[in-house]
Parts: C-alpha cells; sequence; structure tokens
C-alpha cells in the first residue's frame, strides 16, 4: 500500500478556469489506474461512511487514504480515544492496501490563539518530556487498534500561526519536542509508524526549514497547500520561495518521500487551472498519499460551489469517463443536487477541532 502513484496520465488540457475548462473535462477520456487517493470527509464515522459514496461518483476509484485528524482541544483526546479510532480502523483492516493518516496535535488548546510566550513555555516543557505520556498512551492505544502502521502528521502547518503548536516562539524547542514525541512512540512495541513533517506552501511566520527536526525522526515531507496566497499562479506556488519546487527539491536533499495531506481551493473560488495544475503537479511528483480537504470552501464532492473544479477533480481521477454535463452531478443517493451552501467565512471549520 506505499508509496503508490496517482493517476498515470492527465488529460486535461484546459488553461483557464473558463467554459473551455469545464467542456475539456467532461469530454476528456478518464485514467484508470491505483491511485493513492483520499479525502477528509469528517473526522469520525461519517468520514468512513462518506468514503464508498465518493468512490462511486469517482466511477468506482477507490480511496486507499482514509485521513482524519484527533482533536486538539483537551489532552485526553490528543491521546485517542479507543471509540474515535474504531471506525477508522475498521475500515484499515478490511484491506491491505489501504493507508490510515492521523493528523496529531502537539498541544493540548490547539486552536485557542494563545500567546507565543504561553506557546515558548509549552514547548519547552515538552522538549523536557512534561507530555511523553499522552503520546506513548497515544501510541499504545494505535497499535492496540490495529493501527500500528498509521502515517501521523504531527505538529502539522507549524510554519504557521493558526496552532498552538508552532514553531516560530522557539524553534530549537520545537525541534526537540518533535524528537521526543516521536523516540517516544517509536518505543511501543508493535508499532511501525511513519511521521509525516508538514508546513504551509510558503514561508508564512517562519521558514519551514528551520524547523526540521531531522532525517533520523522524519519519514514523508509533505505539504498543505490551497488555492491562496503567497503567489497568485499556480507558477508562483511552484517557484516561490518554500513554494512547492522547494518542497520537492528539500524532500529529495533528504532522501524523503513527499505527500499533500491538505490541498484544495480558496482565495481563487473555483478555479479549474488551479484544480488541474495541482493535480499534474501531484503526478509530477509522485507523492506517498494526497487527500483534498473535501468541505467548503476547499472541496469538489460534499461542497457545491465548485462545480467547474469538480469535473476536472472527478474527470481526471474517474475509473470509468463519467457522463459529459455541466456543473455539479447528484450526491450519490440522490436524484437531485443538494441545496449550494452559503460560502464559509475564512478557510472554512478546521477538522479536528471538536
Amino acid at each position: 500500500m506505499f508509496g503508490l502513484g496517482i493517476a498515470s496520465t492527465l488529460l486535461l488540457a484546459t488553461t483557464t478556469a473558463t467554459a473551455t475548462a469545464t467542456t475539456a473535462a467532461t469530454t476528456a477520456a478518464a485514467p484508470a489506474p491505483a491511485v493513492s487517493l483520499g479525502a477528509f470527509l469528517g473526522s469520525g464515522q461519517e468520514g468512513v461512511d462518506r468514503s464508498a459514496l465518493l468512490e462511486e461518483w469517482l466511477g468506482g476509484t477507490e480511496l486507499t487514504v482514509g485521513h482524519t485528524y484527533l482533536p486538539g482541544d483537551l489532552w485526553s483526546n490528543i491521546e485517542g480515544r479507543p471509540e474515535f479510532l474504531a471506525p477508522w480502523a475498521q475500515w484499515r483492516q478490511e484491506k491491505a492496501e489501504r493507508l490510515f493518516v492521523l493528523n496529531v496535535p502537539m498541544l493540548e488548546r490547539n486552536e485557542e490563539q494563545l500567546p507565543d510566550e504561553e506557546v515558548r513555555e509549552l514547548l519547552r516543557t515538552g522538549a523536557a518530556g512534561g507530555f511523553d505520556h499522552h503520546f506513548a498512551t497515544l501510541a499504545e492505544r494505535l497499535v492496540a487498534a490495529g493501527l500500528g502502521d498509521a502515517v501521523l502528521v504531527l505538529g502539522w502547518e507549524m510554519n504557521g500561526t493558526t496552532y498552538t503548536h508552532r514553531c516560530a516562539p522557539d524553534p530549537e524547542a520545537w525541534k526537540l519536542y518533535w524528537r521526543r514525541i516521536v523516540t517516544t512512540m517509536r518505543a511501543v512495541p508493535g508499532q511501525e509508524f511513519r511521521f509525516d513533517f508538514a508546513p504551509n506552501r510558503g514561508t508564512d511566520a517562519i521558514g519551514w526549514d528551520r524547523c526540521y527536526p531531522g532525517d533520523d525522526v522524519v519519514d514523508i515531507i509533505g505539504m498543505d497547500s490551497y488555492d491562496q496566497p503567497p503567489g497568485e499562479t499556480f507558477d508562483e506556488h511552484i517557484s516561490q520561495p518554500y513554494g512547492l519546487q522547494y518542497h520537492a527539491d528539500f524532500a529529495a536533499e533528504h532522501g524523503k518521500p513527499v505527500s499533500f495531506p491538505e490541498w484544495g481551493l480558496f482565495r481563487n473560488g473555483d478555479n479549474a487551472t488551479y484544480m488541474r495544475r495541482m493535480l499534474e503537479w501531484i503526478e509530477h511528483v509522485q507523492p506517498v498519499y494526497h487527500t483534498i480537504s473535501d468541505y467548503c470552501p476547499h472541496g469538489v464532492w460534499q461542497c457545491l460551489q465548485n462545480p467547474v473544479s469538480s469535473e476536472v477533480f472527478r474527470t481526471t481521477l474517474s475509473a470509468t469517463p463519467p457522463e459529459p454535463g455541466p456543473g455539479r452531478v447528484p450526491r450519490p443517493g440522490t436524484t437531485d443536487p443538494e441545496p449550494e451552501p452559503e460560502p464559509e467565512p475564512g478557510r472554512g471549520p478546521r477538522p479536528g477541532a471538536g
């Protein structure tokens, strides 16, 4: 199941988010090879249940990646409650080729906008071993559930400002803390975890190479990349400092594969060009896995406000060519499209927030 490639040929010829893109997307032949494809569809049982419906919408293309987030509100949730892990464990164990990806917060109160001074003290406490027992418990519960081979996206988007587990307040303490967590979790018998270091695309609050904790404690170098600044065009997403090309080059220099734990639409709305170019980039760099954030405003299946991009995604990744037609097709199991949701402010609800 590890290191599967995505679709071998991208057949869309669109260059703009216009009606031309829609026409090309709905008439191109679709590739059918196996893909390391997933989507964030919900944190718990609902995410598992929706996977089969998304596979149906994709003409039978199998989602080999299941992706969810541990809530970062309390340590008791970061420890991985058995009832939270259970549906994902069942999904993972049904097929050997499946990959379970779990985002793991490094600190509780992870979205409470704590001041830098408090974050700095928490990172130093973690680096000194003050939180080891929480991660030992998480590792033991994952192994007991049959998820001992999970990919753990630890402290994601650490170069930004959103999360308490951010790096900028004290990069040296952050790196030591990461190393402490990995060492603690790898010490649990039966584990085969892989740890994914996944910053935001771009510099954000700190150049993310300053947060890199070392090749011996990182297995995959990921990146969360949405259609938003920095960069107005996809070419700028590639070439900017700490952009997509830097990500690929940095991983190669360190002998690591890449991943895209989060990606999707955002500031530029229903942007077929971004969707096409991102899928082409994924094909180019051959990540271990990629998972689109399939909720508004980022998504293509559950979010009905992106019909053109939705068709690009669907046509490119479908196992069988979808029937031609503009816009969003009905959700599987329904006869009519659901009402289009109101756009949500900001980046949308953060998975794992509760």
